[in-house]
Protein backbone atom coordinates (compact mmCIF):
# COMPACT_ATOMS: atom_id res chain seq x y z
CA UNK A 1 0.00 0.00 0.00
CA UNK A 2 0.79 3.29 -0.26
CA UNK A 3 2.95 5.22 2.31
CA UNK A 4 -0.15 5.54 4.83
CA UNK A 5 0.18 6.54 8.23
CA UNK A 6 -1.75 4.53 10.54
CA UNK A 7 -3.45 1.11 14.93
CA UNK A 8 -3.57 -0.43 17.36
CA UNK A 9 -6.28 -0.43 17.63
CA UNK A 10 -5.96 1.21 19.55
CA UNK A 11 -6.91 4.77 25.30
CA UNK A 12 -6.02 1.64 28.02
CA UNK A 13 -4.46 1.26 31.25
CA UNK A 14 -6.75 0.73 29.65
CA UNK A 15 2.20 6.56 21.66
CA UNK A 16 -3.40 -2.28 12.28
CA UNK A 17 -5.06 -3.08 16.14
CA UNK A 18 -4.34 -3.21 14.29
CA UNK A 19 -5.97 -2.43 17.03
CA UNK A 20 -8.39 0.34 17.55
CA UNK A 21 -8.24 -0.05 17.35
CA UNK A 22 -10.04 6.12 22.47
CA UNK A 23 -12.22 7.33 25.15
CA UNK A 24 -13.11 11.18 23.74
CA UNK A 25 -16.77 9.92 23.47
CA UNK A 26 -16.52 10.59 27.23
CA UNK A 27 -14.91 14.11 26.87
CA UNK A 28 -11.45 12.67 28.40
CA UNK A 29 -7.94 12.43 26.45
CA UNK A 30 -7.01 9.58 25.36
CA UNK A 31 -4.61 8.09 28.57
CA UNK A 32 -7.77 9.08 30.88
CA UNK A 33 -10.11 7.07 29.20
CA UNK A 34 -7.71 4.27 28.59
CA UNK A 35 -6.76 4.27 32.90
CA UNK A 36 -10.79 4.27 33.40
CA UNK A 37 -11.01 1.32 30.87
CA UNK A 38 -11.44 -1.29 33.16
CA UNK A 39 -14.61 0.63 34.90
CA UNK A 40 -16.17 1.58 31.86
CA UNK A 41 -15.37 -1.89 29.80
CA UNK A 42 -18.22 -3.72 31.74
CA UNK A 43 -21.73 -3.36 31.00
CA UNK A 44 -24.71 -4.97 32.32
CA UNK A 45 -26.80 -4.65 29.49
CA UNK A 46 -24.30 -6.17 27.14
CA UNK A 47 -23.68 -10.02 26.80
CA UNK A 48 -20.28 -8.71 26.82
CA UNK A 49 -16.76 -11.45 28.25
CA UNK A 50 -14.33 -8.78 28.43
CA UNK A 51 -14.15 -10.33 31.98
CA UNK A 52 -12.21 -13.10 30.51
CA UNK A 53 -8.61 -13.91 32.05
CA UNK A 54 -5.78 -14.13 30.50
CA UNK A 55 -3.66 -16.96 28.64
CA UNK A 56 -1.75 -19.07 30.71
CA UNK A 57 1.67 -19.12 30.12
CA UNK A 58 1.23 -22.50 29.15
CA UNK A 59 -0.67 -21.26 26.27
CA UNK A 60 1.05 -18.83 25.29
CA UNK A 61 4.56 -21.44 24.56
CA UNK A 62 2.68 -22.44 21.69
CA UNK A 63 1.17 -19.60 20.34
CA UNK A 64 1.29 -21.04 16.18
CA UNK A 65 -0.52 -23.59 17.56
CA UNK A 66 -3.27 -21.78 19.01
CA UNK A 67 -3.81 -19.06 16.13
CA UNK A 68 -6.42 -19.61 12.93
CA UNK A 69 -7.23 -17.38 9.78
CA UNK A 70 -5.31 -17.14 6.50
CA UNK A 71 -3.65 -13.89 7.30
CA UNK A 72 -1.39 -16.01 9.84
CA UNK A 73 0.88 -17.20 7.33
CA UNK A 74 2.05 -13.83 6.11
CA UNK A 75 3.21 -13.62 9.85
CA UNK A 76 7.31 -14.10 9.91
CA UNK A 77 8.17 -17.26 10.87
CA UNK A 78 11.22 -16.63 13.12
CA UNK A 79 12.23 -13.66 15.09
CA UNK A 80 10.51 -10.56 17.16
CA UNK A 81 8.08 -10.26 14.82
CA UNK A 82 7.30 -14.03 14.46
CA UNK A 83 4.14 -15.17 16.70
CA UNK A 84 6.21 -16.85 19.56
CA UNK A 85 8.31 -13.17 19.38
CA UNK A 86 5.23 -11.54 19.53
CA UNK A 87 4.00 -13.64 22.51
CA UNK A 88 6.72 -12.16 24.52
CA UNK A 89 6.41 -8.37 23.87
CA UNK A 90 3.40 -5.92 25.34
CA UNK A 91 0.90 -5.74 22.19
CA UNK A 92 2.22 -1.51 20.99
CA UNK A 93 5.82 -3.67 20.54
CA UNK A 94 4.78 -6.18 19.68
CA UNK A 95 2.71 -5.09 16.84
CA UNK A 96 5.33 -2.54 16.05
CA UNK A 97 6.90 -5.96 14.54
CA UNK A 98 4.23 -7.41 12.65
CA UNK A 99 4.62 -6.62 9.11
CA UNK A 100 0.74 -6.50 8.55
CA UNK A 101 0.01 -3.98 11.27
CA UNK A 102 2.55 -0.84 10.44
CA UNK A 103 0.01 1.65 9.73
CA UNK A 104 -1.95 1.09 12.56
CA UNK A 105 1.56 0.77 15.04
CA UNK A 106 1.79 4.70 13.08
CA UNK A 107 -1.42 5.36 13.93
CA UNK A 108 -1.22 4.80 17.90
CA UNK A 109 2.30 6.86 17.48
CA UNK A 110 0.61 9.50 16.68
CA UNK A 111 -2.31 9.33 19.13
CA UNK A 112 0.58 9.15 21.82
CA UNK A 113 -1.16 5.73 23.34
CA UNK A 114 1.80 3.33 22.68
CA UNK A 115 2.67 3.69 26.42
CA UNK A 116 -1.09 3.31 28.04
CA UNK A 117 -1.16 -0.04 25.60
CA UNK A 118 2.33 -1.81 26.47
CA UNK A 119 1.21 -1.15 30.30
CA UNK A 120 -2.54 -2.15 29.99
CA UNK A 121 -3.23 -5.15 31.90
CA UNK A 122 -5.10 -7.79 29.98
CA UNK A 123 -6.81 -6.64 26.93
CA UNK A 124 -7.94 -7.64 23.59
CA UNK A 125 -6.94 -6.02 20.58
CA UNK A 126 -8.94 -5.67 17.10
CA UNK A 127 -5.81 -4.93 14.78
CA UNK A 128 -6.61 -3.96 11.30
CA UNK A 129 -4.06 -4.63 8.18
CA UNK A 130 -2.18 -2.09 6.28
CA UNK A 131 -4.55 -3.14 3.83
CA UNK A 132 -7.84 -2.39 5.82
CA UNK A 133 -6.40 1.43 6.19
CA UNK A 134 -5.84 1.53 2.73
CA UNK A 135 -9.93 1.32 2.08
CA UNK A 136 -10.37 4.94 3.91
CA UNK A 137 -9.68 8.02 0.99
CA UNK A 138 -6.39 9.55 1.30
CA UNK A 139 -7.40 12.80 2.09
CA UNK A 140 -10.03 11.58 4.96
CA UNK A 141 -7.29 9.24 6.50
CA UNK A 142 -4.55 12.10 6.65
CA UNK A 143 -7.33 14.35 8.49
CA UNK A 144 -8.01 11.84 10.67
CA UNK A 145 -4.34 11.24 11.38
CA UNK A 146 -3.70 14.96 12.05
CA UNK A 147 -7.11 15.00 14.28
CA UNK A 148 -5.79 13.36 17.96
CA UNK A 149 -8.85 13.34 19.54
CA UNK A 150 -10.86 12.10 16.62
CA UNK A 151 -7.50 9.37 15.99
CA UNK A 152 -7.88 8.50 19.82
CA UNK A 153 -11.19 7.72 19.47
CA UNK A 154 -11.11 5.25 16.55
CA UNK A 155 -8.29 3.88 17.85
CA UNK A 156 -9.81 2.74 21.06
CA UNK A 157 -13.03 1.36 20.03
CA UNK A 158 -10.47 -1.46 18.67
CA UNK A 159 -9.96 -2.54 22.36
CA UNK A 160 -12.14 -4.03 25.09
CA UNK A 161 -11.06 -4.91 28.61
CA UNK A 162 -10.35 -8.76 29.59
CA UNK A 163 -8.47 -10.98 26.79
CA UNK A 164 -10.93 -12.67 24.67
CA UNK A 165 -10.52 -16.68 23.38
CA UNK A 166 -12.16 -17.70 20.28
CA UNK A 167 -15.25 -18.95 22.56
CA UNK A 168 -15.51 -15.79 24.58
CA UNK A 169 -15.59 -13.50 20.92
CA UNK A 170 -19.20 -13.77 20.03
CA UNK A 171 -21.41 -10.93 21.58
CA UNK A 172 -21.60 -7.74 22.63
CA UNK A 173 -18.41 -5.91 24.01
CA UNK A 174 -18.03 -2.23 25.56
CA UNK A 175 -15.03 -0.74 24.05
CA UNK A 176 -12.61 1.68 25.51
CA UNK A 177 -13.94 4.92 23.68
CA UNK A 178 -17.37 3.66 24.86
CA UNK A 179 -18.86 2.21 22.42
CA UNK A 180 -20.19 -1.30 21.83
CA UNK A 181 -19.30 -3.70 18.93
CA UNK A 182 -20.90 -6.66 18.16
CA UNK A 183 -19.01 -9.90 17.47
CA UNK A 184 -21.05 -12.57 14.93
CA UNK A 185 -19.58 -16.01 13.93
CA UNK A 186 -17.73 -19.24 15.40
CA UNK A 187 -15.02 -21.88 14.96
CA UNK A 188 -12.73 -19.81 13.46
CA UNK A 189 -14.75 -17.37 10.97
CA UNK A 190 -16.15 -14.39 12.51
CA UNK A 191 -17.10 -11.34 11.56
CA UNK A 192 -16.52 -8.02 14.00
CA UNK A 193 -19.05 -4.89 13.47
CA UNK A 194 -20.76 -4.80 10.15
CA UNK A 195 -18.21 -6.46 7.99
CA UNK A 196 -14.84 -6.67 9.28
CA UNK A 197 -13.44 -9.93 8.83
CA UNK A 198 -10.84 -11.85 11.07
CA UNK A 199 -7.69 -12.75 8.90
CA UNK A 200 -5.59 -13.91 11.86
CA UNK A 201 -7.25 -14.44 15.34
CA UNK A 202 -5.88 -15.72 19.21
CA UNK A 203 -2.56 -14.10 18.36
CA UNK A 204 -1.44 -13.85 22.01
CA UNK A 205 1.38 -10.75 23.16
CA UNK A 206 2.31 -10.17 26.72
CA UNK A 207 -0.26 -8.09 27.78
CA UNK A 208 -2.89 -8.27 25.44
CA UNK A 209 -4.75 -10.92 22.83
CA UNK A 210 -4.92 -10.18 19.21
CA UNK A 211 -7.43 -10.46 16.25
CA UNK A 212 -6.22 -9.08 12.98
CA UNK A 213 -8.87 -7.69 10.88
CA UNK A 214 -9.77 -6.56 7.38
CA UNK A 215 -11.49 -3.13 8.12
CA UNK A 216 -11.17 -0.26 10.45
CA UNK A 217 -13.75 -0.13 13.38
CA UNK A 218 -15.37 3.49 12.93
CA UNK A 219 -17.40 4.53 16.12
Amino acid sequence: MKSRIAFVALAVTLPLGLVACTGAANGSTGEQAMTSGSAATTSSAAPTTSSAMPSTSSDMAEPASQVFGPACAAVPTEGKGSLRGMASAPVATAASNNPLLTTLVTAVKKAGLVETLNSAKGITVFAPTNDAFAKIPEAQLQKVLADKPTLTKILTNHVVAGRLGPDQLTGAHKTLAGTTITVTGSGDHFTVGKNAKVLCGNVPTANATVYVIDSVLLP
